[in-house]
């Protein structure tokens, strides 16, 4: 009986959780977070601001929960995508894709995670090492992706001299040119190629470390 009721409890401090998470969205995206205040975040989750304290100690570290929620969204992601290919030439290009569409159909969330490194040195010891195990899976995934290349010979073994290097050498180069173009188009507006100009980069990411 007692693990029945903790189960439960333990259900229902979860579904309070998520529910903060979701208000917070909600705020964020219609006030902006400057903008959003822990009473407004209270009030969207229809919560009194003491029961909110107990969850979260500030602002910042319901942010920080936001962040972990982008960061398994885009792991389910590259997931997903890995599973669409065999070779593993074809899944580091589908995990590209997966990112780009990341960015399109959840940009708060890829705002998020544009801003995670900085967040994390704010974090207390859990959520530290949530955010790490989820950036950690993130590179997993592509590492994984990149030895199966190496091995189904797909890609090149005198390009490639770490997996690991390697898969932060794709993800930082997509990351950046996508930044360039939401800066780019901010500023000229829709006349800016943006997409053209990131499956340029996809392309020439993939040829750069294929076999020949």
């Amino acid at each position: 009986m007692t693990e029945v009721l903790k189960t439960r409890r333990e259900r229902e401090k979860q579904a309070r959780y998520d529910a903060i998470l979701d208000a917070a969205e909600r705020a964020f995206s219609e006030k902006g977070y400057e903008r959003t205040s822990m009473d407004d975040i209270a009030r969207t989750a229809s919560l009194s601001r003491a029961l909110l304290y107990v969850y979260f100690k500030d602002k910042a570290a319901i942010q920080r929960g936001i962040m972990l929620r982008a960061g398994h969204s885009l792991s389910e992601r590259f997931r997903k995508a890995k599973h669409t290919a065999d070779t593993g030439l074809a899944q580091i290009r589908a995990m590209g894709e997966s990112y780009y569409r990341f960015y399109l159909d959840e940009p708060d969330y890829f705002s998020a995670l544009t801003k995670a490194s900085t967040a994390m040195a704010e974090a207390d010891e859990t959520q530290t090492m949530e955010m790490l195990c989820s950036k950690s899976e993130l590179m997993e995934l592509m590492v994984e992706a990149i030895e199966l290349g190496l091995e189904d010979g797909t890609m090149s073994r005198q390009r490639i001299k770490s997996p690991e290097q390697t898969a932060l050498y794709l993800r930082g180069a997509l990351h950046g040119v996508i930044l360039l173009c939401q800066s780019e188009a901010g500023e000229s507006g829709d006349s800016f190629p943006a997409e053209n100009l990131i499956r340029h980069t996809m392309d020439m990411l993939t040829s750069s470390i294929a076999a020949s």
